[in-house]
């Protein structure tokens, strides 16, 4: 830190670079997913030397982890600046809403579920499983709250609801009509949102 407590530039140009390069990992964790990114690819894509990313992060083990811990903290952070008189189930609409979103610009890598390297790696570092917990606890309790006033289904588990929301941001839907053509990327979160939700029958 300079002085006042305020970055140096040193600092400032090492925080963009890092940037460059988780935000490089996220797509190509989206795009390929875990086993298949190399080291080679992030650097390439963030347009840096292999050397230089090596700086920053030791590995690709230590490269996906502090990725998907960036993740989760956007997450965090949109689900608490959501207004606190919003009704439970629109928080959880505009959470899937914010990841589908994410997603459709190719900034939101698959579940760590289908790697079972990424999974374990994942699960052994602190600061990600913290961060998950977290955010688990605030969506669950989002989901009580919701079937509380009877506008989801309380015969459902709460982590059957839970999980099927997370399910949606990695629906090959997504990709599917996106290659048609025939829909903008506002109207295909909107239309997963919606199914979601309230399923393809029609509302009485």
């Amino acid at each position: 830190m300079g002085i006042f407590g305020r970055p140096t530039v040193k600092e400032q140009q090492q925080k963009v670079r890092e940037d460059a390069i988780l935000d490089a990992t996220h797509e190509l964790l989206a795009r390929k997913g875990y086993d298949l990114m190399t080291v080679d690819e992030v650097a390439a894509e963030a347009g840096i030397a292999k050397a230089s990313l090596y700086k920053h992060f030791d590995s690709k083990e230590s490269l996906a982890a502090v990725a998907m811990i960036r993740l989760l903290d956007r997450a965090l952070t949109f689900l608490g600046e959501l207004p606190a008189d919003m009704p439970p189930q629109e928080k959880l609409r505009a959470v899937l809403n914010w990841a589908l979103d994410l997603r459709l610009r190719g900034g939101l890598p698959l579940l760590p579920s289908t790697s079972q390297t990424l999974q374990r790696n994942l699960l052994s570092n602190r600061q990600y499983v913290t961060r998950l917990l977290n955010l688990n606890e605030q969506m669950s309790a989002l989901v009580r709250a919701a079937q509380a006033q009877g506008v989801i289904d309380a015969g459902v588990p709460v982590e059957v609801v839970l999980f099927s929301i997370y399910a949606r941001t990695c629906d090959p839907a997504v990709e599917y009509l996106k290659m048609t053509g025939n829909y903008s990327d506002r109207e295909i979160a909107d239309y997963l949102v919606r199914v979601a939700f309230y399923g393809i029958t029609t509302r009485s």
